[in-house]
């Protein structure tokens, strides 16, 4: 019997991944949704753990060669097939004019990987599908051009400000080599993409929101004013996230105040963090916890005083979107200090869903101390941030939304 598969396949960076939930989650829904799908994954996960939530998704995962030179026959078998493609002209030509501005081995691979591809997807795909902007969608896009169906893609943080304008203007620009459409979880990120796109209907916001059945209600919190203060943040251990700023905020409070923080999260500056905090003599008052589980870390939520995430934009450009972990920290009743950086604002208003400042240590350090003496305060931000989660940043609004563009390009309308 022949196996059937699905009209749309979603290109993913690596799956699966723990600091990408909110993938993870949108692609459940989709299938809870009645959208069938295959996964094609640019790497292999690197990852020790994954989230339950992982093995919730029956999709089948296919794997392209990470680096060309690990599957040579396999890549050169595509690379012949492929040129018998309608549209194998075309994506050379303009993979060529993206390679001219673009010389580094990545965009080399991209194309490799995108031959594989349009030469292994099954007959009955219709449309791709593509997680970030960068990478996964320059596969997706002259994959599709190949094959001659439609690509769109799900835009996020770090693929939007790091990427060169005159690729995001090209793969924003519809017709024939362009994405169908495409979407992005932060107002702040679709105003720029739709300012770029050559149709701005075709860029639409699609906040991630969070899927609230599966987390445990909050528990019943205390709310001290004084006492034991646990802060917590989660996160990986990189420029954007500006842990550093925070280490240096930790050693700026006073003696009088009982704090201990817990770090979730691996990444490439995790040795050069520790050393930091260890020099600052900070070393007792820290648990570096490392990569995590979902359920470990709502466990580890549950258990903190504040939700600490000083988010900034690093040197390359790069920032964060609207992290999940925020919602995460919110859905558990957990109050939150964070900076206004890109789209946090969407979610805290600062004072009413939780405290907002600038990077500074001084201004962090002073936030905490504030947040700690008042649990008055902190009762009322965190109630008001549940309240707004529930009301606005629930997951299947956007999933309907999403199902219904991309029903919309694998019809054919």
């Amino acid at each position: 019997m022949t196996e059937k598969h699905p009209a749309l396949a979603v290109v993913v960076k690596g799956w699966p991944r723990l600091s990408e939930t909110f993938i993870a989650q949108e692609l459940a829904a989709l299938e809870r949704s009645g959208r069938p799908f295959d996964i094609w994954s640019l790497r292999f996960p690197t990852d020790k753990k994954r989230h339950p939530l992982h093995d919730q998704i029956s999709a089948r995962v296919r794997y392209l060669p990470e680096y060309l030179h690990q599957e040579p026959l396999r890549v050169m078998r595509a690379w012949l097939a492929c040129r018998k493609l309608p549209g194998y002209r075309l994506a050379r030509q303009i993979w060529a004019k993206d390679f001219r501005r673009d010389r580094t081995r990545n965009r080399i691979r991209r194309f490799g990987q995108a031959c594989v591809m349009a030469q292994e997807l099954p007959t009955e795909t219709q449309a791709l599908y593509a997680h970030f902007l960068h990478t996964p969608s320059s596969v997706a896009r002259y994959a599709a051009i190949m094959r001659a169906i439609p690509w769109s893609f799900s835009a996020h943080a770090k693929d939007i400000w790091t990427s060169p304008e005159w690729e995001l203007r090209e793969k924003l620009s519809g017709g024939t080599d362009g994405a169908a459409f495409g979407v992005t979880c932060t107002g702040f990120g679709a105003e720029y993409l739709q300012g770029l796109a050559h149709n701005s209907d075709n860029m639409e916001l699609l906040y991630h929101g969070l899927d609230l059945t599966r987390f445990p209600e909050p528990p019943k919190r205390a709310f001290p004013s004084g006492g034991k203060f646990h802060m917590m943040s989660v996160g990986r251990l990189v420029e954007k996230k500006g842990f550093d700023r925070l280490i240096d905020a930790l050693a700026l409070l006073p003696d009088s105040l009982d704090w201990h923080w817990t770090h979730i999260g691996g990444g490439s500056l995790n040795d050069q963090m520790q050393a930091h905090a260890e020099r600052l003599n900070l070393t007792t008052r820290i648990t570096w916890q490392g990569a995590c589980d979902q359920p470990e870390v709502i466990a580890a939520m549950r258990d903190a005083d504040l939700f600490v995430l000083p988010s900034r934009v690093a040197s390359d450009g790069d920032r964060d979107g609207l992290p999940n972990v925020l919602m995460e920290a919110a859905s558990q009743m957990l109050p939150i200090l964070s900076t206004p950086v890109s789209a946090i604002p969407e979610f805290i208003d600062s004072g009413t869903h939780g405290l907002l400042v600038n990077d500074d240590p001084a201004e962090i350090a002073e936030a905490m101390q504030s947040m700690a003496a008042d649990g008055d305060r902190r009762k009322a931000m965190a109630t008001a941030a549940l309240k707004r989660l529930r009301a606005e940043f629930g997951v299947q609004k956007g999933i309907d939304q999403l199902t219904r563009r991309l029903d919309a390009i694998i019809d054919g309308v």
